[in-house]
């Protein structure tokens, strides 16, 4: 196994495709349908035909530029499996950044604007069991894909998935609001790499113009559904941190700050309501 997880490797490399290691090793867990943290375990035993066959097909794709969760079906995020289709954003680890904020403080109720996969609402309901969710996106194909990794993960009786442009359908108030919304702007779609550019929803990804649109309106909406002390936490694209912070300050949040992710990189802001 371990001759043909290097010679994958290094294919990859070649192509020039970052995360070449990385990728090599999940595409060898999913042909041998184990995590990716079982496969060094693994790397002594015989592969066999059937296990090849697909580890091969899929590092084809991969050269393709196709998106390693669209090869696989799914991604791991935050230690669980979330499926992963063309309709929605595929979960990245920078985001886990995301969580562990949210995670610092207690909540009984969280809204996540945009969920997507439900990877962010999942992942807090997940790990605190008494607390119930509501997950909104203006894609029903998205609300879709959550529907399943929320059945997936147990997690259906503790969340409803609504049909919403951000707060638009929003009832309620919330200790908690979260959002991964599309921050890259117009002019930064043709820079992006092929396997989020041409695999992604362009809805997932940008806004159209400068990449703060949706911040404007999940400031202009989220403080109507914050319940006293709640908080809002939104990952940013690096260069975003003072235009976001200046949105949240003028929304009349408080204990604003600016937090970076594992690479150390600005990745998310947050903000409290008044106590």
């Amino acid at each position: 196994m371990q001759t043909a997880l290097t010679a994958g490797r290094d294919r990859l490399r070649a192509a020039g495709l970052d995360g070449a290691d990385r990728d090599a090793r999940w595409l060898m867990a999913g042909a041998l349908g184990v995590p990716p943290d079982r496969v060094i375990l693994r790397l002594q035993d015989p592969l066999s035909d059937p296990a090849a066959c697909s580890f091969e097909t899929a590092i084809a794709r991969r050269l393709d530029r196709e998106p390693v969760s669209h090869i696989l079906g799914g991604r791991w995020f935050y230690g669980r499996w979330f499926r992963v289709t063309r309709d929605v954003l595929d979960p990245r680890p920078e985001t886990e950044t995301l969580v562990d904020l949210a995670l610092n403080a207690p909540f009984s109720t969280v809204l996540d604007l945009g969920t997507g996969t439900g990877c962010i609402l999942l992942s807090l309901l997940a790990e605190r069991p008494g607390a119930t969710g509501l997950g909104t996106d203006i894609s029903p194909e998205a609300l879709a894909v959550a529907e399943r990794n929320a059945t997936g993960l147990g997690l259906s009786d503790r969340l409803d998935l609504r049909l919403s442009d951000w707060t638009a359908d929003v009832t309620g108030r919330f200790d908690l609001i979260v959002s991964n919304p599309p921050y890259i702007s117009a002019a930064e779609m043709a820079d992006l790499a092929p396997d989020v550019r041409d695999h992604e929803p362009h809805l997932a990804l940008t806004d159209g113009g400068d990449g703060l649109a949706a911040y404007r309106a999940i400031t202009a909406g989220a403080p109507h559904h914050l319940a006293r002390g709640g908080r809002l936490l939104v990952e940013i694209g690096w260069t975003q941190g003072p235009a976001v912070s200046a949105l949240f300050r003028a929304a009349g949040l408080e204990e604003i700050a600016v937090h970076s992710d594992m690479d150390g990189r600005p990745r998310v802001v947050s903000g409290q309501a008044r106590a």
